[in-house]
């Protein structure tokens, strides 16, 4: 086999390993070596010189990309094959600069400059316009959550550092045990090394097991009963195939079970999915057929929360737009949201509009900038505004006693660390409501599912997730899937979730993983930049 089979052999190998954990269940463990073969092709290709290495490793992304989120297609074909080529592109420029860096930095500085630099784009990524942090590499125990209970700790990206350090560690004792340098074939090096490597992988397992089965659920601020209402409507017809009256009245028709059983004075919380209906107008609720329906749906039951999702719109009556983000509207103007309401017995109802919206179809990044081209292109960017900050939904018992909910809307329940902004508000459970049937019966639904695990652990809070179409749950404070709906059926998912106003270390002090390795990096990079300089003796 040449050179260049080799490399592809490697490259292939690792682009499969990457996408196991996100596609088999439980095989979260696999993503600590799965750099190792790329490593390795990295390695020959600097010890042989091989020309264009920058395409053979951009191939093994873009490779790895597609096997995890091809699904993204199912909505969008266009928006797929940009995700997948810009997603991979900044990976590879990450990796490109660690290859670079190993002409200029000595010993282990290059490898300690990938691991820290990695991590400081994946953090960074949480907070672009262009955001699309799906794979960030602590997603990868999303399904294998008894190896992460310090998620509470460090967040997911001290999963990504916990990835670098195993592969690293491995990588460095292949080397040692294999290279022909004398120095590396002493016998105290190999043990070194391989004391090292056994204590990086398996004491966070430990460590973590111990957590696991140790812990406690925290109900210190009482229980509430949630059921979730799963309609099963199909996005792609039901503006055409049913009416929002037909849809309210399968909503309804969920909500009547649970309700039929509830005492009179029991408390009661109804979660209905992601973007149920298009008729909220923002300032003038009355106005909207769904709201009506379910104020009357709830008038007679205090006690009874309905919290539902919305595509929602604000009417402004002026001359100039409100914003970059409207849209001409009558003889004004108009600004849309994805939104949450919760409404009660009194009437009361309260608002959250999604912050972290969806490149393309939800968010417009930089306006100044896009808003002239997709006026060009005849609107076909999505222009919802989100909030600028979080805030909270009160359920509202019938004492008139509240408990302060944090919703997460769909996409918003990837981000660890913006997450953690409802908790540092007061939320005492975690709410999500999704529609992932956009994408059809492919992974994507199963991998959005089980990051609201990762969510659990980090806040030590209960989620209630109700989805369209599938698949609504209940998880436990450990990340455990409690009970849960099949996928593509009509269903309601009663439970008792736990409510606490614990803090958990990563809500109170934030990404420190995340800060420290961007740090570090900033000062490699400096380092790497020095080596530049010219050295003249004076």
């Amino acid at each position: 086999m040449g050179l260049y089979g080799l490399m592809a052999l490697l490259g292939g190998l690792s682009a499969l390993l990457m996408s196991l954990p996100w596609l088999v269940p439980g095989a979260g463990a696999v993503a600590l070596f799965s750099f190792v073969p790329l490593l390795l092709m990295e390695q020959l290709a600097f010890q042989t010189k091989a020309r264009r290495f920058w395409l053979w490793q951009y191939g093994v992304f873009v490779l790895w990309n597609t096997i995890t989120t091809f699904w993204v297609g199912g909505a969008t074909v266009g928006g797929a094959v940009f995700a997948i080529l810009a997603n991979a592109l900044q990976m590879s420029v990450v990796f490109g600069i660690f290859h670079f860096s190993r002409r200029r930095l000595r010993g282990v500085m290059p490898y300690l400059l990938l691991a820290t630099l990695w991590i400081a784009w994946e953090r960074w990524y949480f907070d672009t316009q262009i955001s699309w942090p799906w794979l960030v590499l602590g997603n990868a125990f999303a399904r294998t959550t008894p190896l992460v209970q310090w998620y509470e700790y460090t967040g997911s990206l001290g999963g990504s550092l916990w990835v670098w350090a195993c592969n690293l560690g491995i990588y460095g004792g292949l080397v040692a045990f294999t290279d022909n340098n004398s120095r590396l074939r002493s016998w105290r090096i190999k043990t070194a090394a391989a004391v090292g490597t056994v204590l990086v992988l398996f004491a966070p397992m430990v460590l973590s097991l111990s957590i696991y089965r140790s812990y406690e659920e925290r109900s210190d601020r009482g229980t509430l009963d949630v059921a979730l209402l799963q309609p099963n409507l199909d996005p792609y017809e039901k503006f055409g195939s049913l009416t929002q009256k037909q849809q309210n009245d399968r909503l309804i028709s969920l909500a009547s079970g649970p309700l039929s059983s509830r005492s009179d004075s029991a408390s009661l919380l109804l979660l209905a999915p992601e973007t149920f209906t298009n008729d909220i107008i923002v300032n003038d609720l009355q106005a909207s057929r769904t709201w009506r329906t379910f104020d009357t749906l709830l008038r007679p039951r205090l006690g009874v929360n309905l919290l539902y999702g919305a595509s929602s719109y604000e009417l402004f009556n002026t001359r100039s737009a409100p914003s970059l983000l409207a849209r001409p509207y009558g003889q004004g103007w108009m600004e849309s949201h994805n939104s949450a309401l919760i409404q009660d017995g009194s009437s009361r109802t309260e608002i959250f509009h999604k912050s972290k919206l969806v490149v393309g179809t939800e968010l417009m990044p930089y306006p100044k900038i896009f808003a002239p081209i997709d006026k060009a292109l005849g609107g076909v960017i999505g222009r919802c505004v989100g909030q600028d900050e979080i805030s909270l939904l009160n359920f509202r018992a019938a004492d008139g006693s509240e408990i302060p909910l944090g919703c997460a809307v769909c996409y918003e329940s990837v981000y660890g660390e913006y997450c953690t902004g409802y908790v540092r508000k007061g939320a005492q459970l975690l709410t999500v409501i999704t529609n992932d049937a956009w994408w059809g019966n492919t992974p994507g639904y199963r991998q959005h599912l089980s990051y609201s695990s990762l969510r659990a652990i980090e806040l030590r809070r209960d989620i209630a997730r109700c989805a369209n179409t599938g698949i609504s749950a209940f998880i436990n404070q450990k990340g455990e899937i409690v009970s849960h709906t099949q996928w593509w059926e009509q269903d309601v998912l009663g439970g008792r979730v736990n409510l606490t106003d614990y803090e958990t270390a990563f809500v109170r002090y934030g990404d420190v993983t995340g800060r420290a390795c961007t740090f570090a990096a900033v000062l490699l990079l400096v380092a790497m930049l020095l080596t530049f300089i010219p050295n003249r003796r004076r």
